[in-house]
C-alpha cells in the first residue's frame, strides 16, 4: 500500500492530499491509508503538514527533489556500515577468506558512498537541463531517440 500511495501522490496533480482524499482516490480504506502514510512520513518520502485552523493532516511529496533526498538518506547507513566494517577488517587476517570478504565489502561501501555523492551531483545537473528543455520542447533527449516507426524504417533501409 505505501507504494500505491506514493505513486498516487507523485503522479496526481494536486500539491497536497488528506487521508480521506487518498482513500477515495485509491478506493481503499482509511486504515490502509493511515498505516501507509505513517510509513512514508517515517522514511521521508512524504511530508505531513497541518494548515492553520485545520484539524486535518495534509500529505505531500517531502522534497521537490525526492530522488536526491532518497540517496542522501542512505548516507548515514553507508557511513555506519563503513565504520563497523573498518573495525572488522582491522581484526581479521587479510590473507584469510573471511578477512578478504570483509575488506571487499568495506571497499564496496566506500565506493557506494563516493558514487552516491557524485550521482546526486550528476542528477541535479541533468535535472536542471531537463527542466530547461522541458519548458521549451519536452525531454532534452527526445529528438535524439529514434521513434519506433523511424527505427523500423532504418532497419529496412540497411537490409
Amino acid at each position: 500500500m505505501p507504494a500505491r500511495v506514493f505513486a498516487f501522490v507523485l503522479a496526481d496533480d494536486a500539491e497536497t492530499y488528506t487521508a480521506a482524499e487518498l482513500a477515495a482516490g485509491l478506493r481503499v480504506s482509511s486504515a490502509a491509508i493511515s498505516s501507509a502514510v505513517r510509513y512514508l512520513v517515517q522514511v521521508g518520502l512524504l511530508g505531513r503538514e497541518r494548515r492553520p485552523g485545520d484539524r486535518v493532516d495534509h500529505y505531500r511529496v517531502y522534497d521537490d527533489d525526492v530522488w536526491s533526498a532518497i540517496l542522501r538518506q542512505r548516507e548515514p547507513v553507508l557511513r555506519r556500515s563503513e565504520e563497523f566494517l573498518t573495525e572488522g577488517a582491522q581484526m581479521l587476517d587479510p590473507q584469510r577468506p573471511g578477512g578478504q570478504r570483509v575488506r571487499e565489502t568495506l571497499e564496496f561501501y566506500r565506493f557506494m558512498r563516493a558514487e552516491s555523492a557524485r550521482m546526486i551531483e550528476r542528477w541535479q545537473e541533468h535535472r536542471r537541463r531537463y527542466r530547461l528543455g522541458a519548458e521549451h520542447q519536452g525531454h532534452p533527449e527526445d529528438n535524439e531517440r529514434p521513434r519506433p516507426r523511424e527505427h523500423a524504417e532504418r532497419k529496412e533501409d540497411s537490409a
